[in-house]
Parts: structure tokens; sequence; C-alpha cells
């Protein structure tokens, strides 16, 4: 939560603000207690057992559950009603605005279940005058989780509303995952790998390694032997990143030897350390495997996905063309 004042006319106002996001962002629990964003968890279904994100198991505990499965888990979208219950705890707080960034819109029918949530608050709630912001990350994971902390962050120091997401919006827009997994029963039941591939890979150890960008995967290559995952990625990763030579990077990893590897390998690469090392949380890693690395490239020099002007940015665009207009007549 964040409070912050700002104008309206001529008059300061507060305004209070929530941040709301799934148990996609990854987002560890110690960050998300310092910056007050609100995790609502994914059920995730494995062997007739329903696991709730963040509140049943540990991730490191659930990749071990997903190891020793007959099954292959599955996911459940959070509900409308979830959502306006959340929404409706806001307005009854007193809160002025939510920035709500749910998994990734093409990946699941969350977002689109946010979007029917605000319809059932108009009913619930029909003086409310709550401001949602709901925004596609386009991406998944602490990915995204990390420009929500920074996002949290700049709101606690006065930024505005418009300005943290357009900041927010052009991150996503630069977001590059390569992914490395050393297990295919996921990847292949998601669709992000075809049967047969997946069959050849477990007999042959032959490894995919897969772009995600723009919420889409793509096999870019494959390496037979584990031993070659971690260098193939860091070659991808070179060759994406092209001529920007200061960039940032992610490593997520399912607690496998391989994630100290490909660490060391990025900073001998790299020359810096990664902004952050984390556990790929339990929806993530439903859909990845038990056993898979993630290497985040972040802001290269041309956007990933181009989109039109958003609200954030317009917003901010015509208050700056007020600014200027009253300051031309003082």
């Amino acid at each position: 939560m964040a409070t912050c004042a700002t104008m309206n006319g001529n008059e300061e106002t507060m305004s209070k603000i929530a941040i709301l996001t799934d148990s996609s962002c990854d987002i560890p629990q110690e960050l998300a207690e310092k910056y007050g964003i609100d995790i609502m968890g994914f059920h995730i279904l494995l062997d007739d057992v329903d696991y709730v994100e963040r509140e049943s198991c540990t991730n490191i505990e659930f990749y071990d559950k997903m190891r020793a499965a007959k099954g292959i888990p599955s996911t459940a979208a959070i509900t409308p009603i979830q959502f306006c219950e959340q929404y409706c705890k806001y307005v009854d707080e007193g809160y002025t605005d939510v920035i709500h960034v749910p998994i990734n819109k093409s990946g699941s029918s969350t977002y689109n279940n946010a979007v029917m949530a605000q319809g059932m608050l108009r009913e619930e709630r029909p003086e409310h005058h709550l401001k949602i912001h709901l925004i596609d990350p386009h991406t998944y994971s602490m990915v995204f989780g990390w420009y929500l902390c920074e996002m949290a962050r700049k709101l606690r120091n006065g930024a505005e509303i418009p300005m943290v997401i357009h900041e927010f919006e052009d991150k996503m827009n630069r977001m590059e995952v390569i992914l490395g997994p050393y297990s295919l029963k996921q990847m292949k039941k998601s669709g992000r790998i075809s049967a047969a591939a997946a069959v050849m890979g477990e007999l042959m150890g032959i490894r995919p390694i897969i772009t995600l960008i723009d919420g889409k995967t793509k096999v870019e290559g494959k390496v037979r032997g584990d031993d070659k995952v971690v260098p193939a990625m860091i070659e991808l990763c070179k060759k994406r990143a092209g001529d920007v030579e200061d960039f940032d990077y992610m490593i997520g990893h399912t607690n496998i030897p391989q994630a100290a590897e490909l660490e060391k390998a990025c900073k001998k690469a790299f020359g810096k350390d990664p902004l952050i090392t984390f556990t790929l949380g339990g929806v993530v890693s439903a859909n990845t495997g038990p056993d898979t690395l993630a290497l985040s490239l972040i802001h290269i020099s041309e956007p990933t996905r181009r989109t039109p002007i958003s609200y954030a940015v317009f917003c901010l665009k015509k208050k700056k063309q007020r600014i200027k207009l009253v300051a031309t007549h003082k």
C-alpha cells in the first residue's frame, strides 16, 4: 500500500493505492511484505490433491512433489468472484486506486476474470470510486514481479500512477526469457514442445533452448547433453542482446545444481551480478517442469513488443500539456 498526495485542480488530495498481483509473480514473501504488495494464490491440482500456491507448501517442496507424482499438475484461474471480493475489500478500506497486474493474459483466463470482476464490483458497491488500473505484463514470474516492487517503491516516494505504469509497461516491452528445461513432461503437456520432441529428448538427452517473448514460447535450438544447456543459454543471451553491453538480467531456477553453474557463467560472461536469483513458483514450474533454469534478459535496445499508446501514457501527456498551458498564462 502507498499513500501519496496528488493535485486535483488547485487542491491537493491524498491517494491510497494498493498493488495487487497473483502468485505467478514469484515475488519473495519478504519483498511482498516490504512493499505492501497483495498476492492472490493460484490453485494447483496434482495427483488429486489441491494445493494453494504460497500457502500449502514451499516452492522447493512443490518441486519434490512434482518429481514424485504419477501425473502432472494442472492450474485453475483465479475467479471473478475472488477478484470482486478483493476489490470490495479495497473499497471498504478507503482505497482510491488499485494497480492490478495478473498473470500474462495470453496464458490464462485470469486477466479476463479480473475484467469481469470490475462489472461485478459495480453491482456490489454501486457508489464506489475505486480506480482499477488493470495491466497485462505479457510475461511471467519475477520478470514482472521485480518491477512491481520498483513500482511500489516509487509510489511510496511520491511518484504518480501514470508515470509508474508507463515505466512498468516500457520494461515489459523489453523483456526476454530464455528457458533451459532438463525434464520435458510438463513442457509437453503445456504445448511448449511437441510430444515427439519430448520423447526424443528423454531418450537421447536432447534439451531444447526456449525463448519466452510477449507471452509466447519458441524453441530456438537444441543441445545434446545436460552439460550443454548453460553454455547454450549464455550464447543465446549474447546473441539476443546484440550490441547492448549494459543490460540487466535475472536468474530463476527450481533448486537444481545447475543454477549455481548458470549464475557463475553469467557473472563471467556479463561482468555483473544478476538483479536477483530466485526460485520459480508453483504455477510457473507446473508448466516448465521441476528441473528448469530461466535466464531473463532485461531492457534490450529495441522493444520486443510494440503496442499503441497506453491509457497511462495518455493521461501523463495530457497532464503535462495542462501544466505547460497553466505556466504560459502565469
